[in-house]
């Protein structure tokens, strides 16, 4: 378990965590996430003791990181994935980790077999790709079988395949009582893989709370409905409180009933629907609307074109 109280850390005049609290709980994926600028790798960079909080505590598992006898075996982690010895092989960058924490070399021939390099663990780990690198440093994250996991990006370089693998390996890995803590910026992969999320801007907390929770408060309370009798529809639904627009397709969309009322509607008046969907935000859009004023760089839109075709 992670614990965060009140986290606070400055660089002279710029603030990169502001009294930052939360709980990263055992038998659950959760992820990290953030725009750019949020404090993400100064938060992991404190529960690891890299970096000293100017206030504030993080401990893991009861301790500070650095009070830990064995920290290997406390929390296995990845914040750079290329932080390795490039003239070295994978299996010789492992075995020197192990020496110092006294881990058997046993334990390393197993976890090269657990991330998928056993065909290239003799090979200098200067020559692998963006995607071997990630797994390499996977690989170091989990030699001392530790309880709590906390990888940065994990998934970046990996293909296809290699995205199943880390998905399925973190689910595992919460499924047996382990903590694991991952941030990314790949949101449709988050939206598969975490269960509960953890949320800053600006250093400070934004959200806390399970993934369904988080997209639940950025939807829009409308239903898309469509039917060939729009006409006959749309009149029926009107009232207080109810707004209802067409979108180009034709479809109806309603806001202020549910869609149990607007089925009910529709079969009390012989009006056939083909369609009935509850508006449900997807995990990128609820991030891009709750963290919209906590972007510290944000992007500019397009220029757009006028009527002749002139970009204005």
């Amino acid at each position: 378990m992670i614990k965060a109280r009140a986290l606070t850390k400055r660089y002279g005049k710029k603030t990169a965590v502001a009294d930052l609290s939360f709980t990263v709980r055992p038998g659950l994926v959760t992820g990290f996430l953030g725009p750019n600028g949020a404090g993400k790798s100064t938060t992991m960079r404190m529960i690891l003791g890299l970096d000293v909080p100017t206030s504030g505590q993080v401990t893991v598992n009861g301790k500070p990181y650095a009070a830990h006898r064995a920290p290997l075996r406390e929390v296995g982690a990845m914040l750079e994935a290329r932080s390795t010895h490039t003239g070295r092989s994978a299996v010789n960058h492992l075995r020197a980790l192990a020496v110092t924490a006294g881990i058997a070399r046993s334990r390393v021939e197993e976890v090269i077999g657990i991330v998928g390099l056993r065909q290239v663990a003799r090979k200098r780990a200067g020559g692998f790709s963006l995607g071997m690198g990630q797994r390499l440093g996977i690989a170091g994250a989990l030699l001392g079988d530790p309880a709590t996991i906390i990888l940065d990006e994990p998934v970046n370089g990996l293909d296809p395949e290699g995205i199943l693998w880390i998905r399925n390996l973190l689910k595992a890995l919460a499924a047996e009582g382990r903590t694991v803590l991952v941030s990314s910026h790949l949101m449709s992969e988050m939206a598969l893989t975490a269960e509960h999320l953890i949320v800053i801007g600006r250093g400070r907390l934004i959200a806390d709370t399970s993934v369904e929770e988080f997209t639940r408060s950025a939807s829009r309370n409308s239903v898309s409905v469509r039917t060939d009798e729009p006409w006959r529809l749309r009149p029926l639904l009107a009232g207080r409180g109810v707004n209802v627009a067409s979108d180009e397709h034709g479809t109806l969309q309603v806001a202020g009933l549910s869609s149990e009322r607007i089925g009910r509607i529709a079969a009390d008046n012989r009006i056939a629907l083909s369609e009935l969907t509850p508006h449900q935000a997807s995990l990128e859009e609820a991030f891009m609307e709750l963290t919209r004023e906590a972007v510290e760089y944000p992007t500019p839109h397009p220029p757009q074109a006028n009527a002749e075709g002139c970009v204005a």
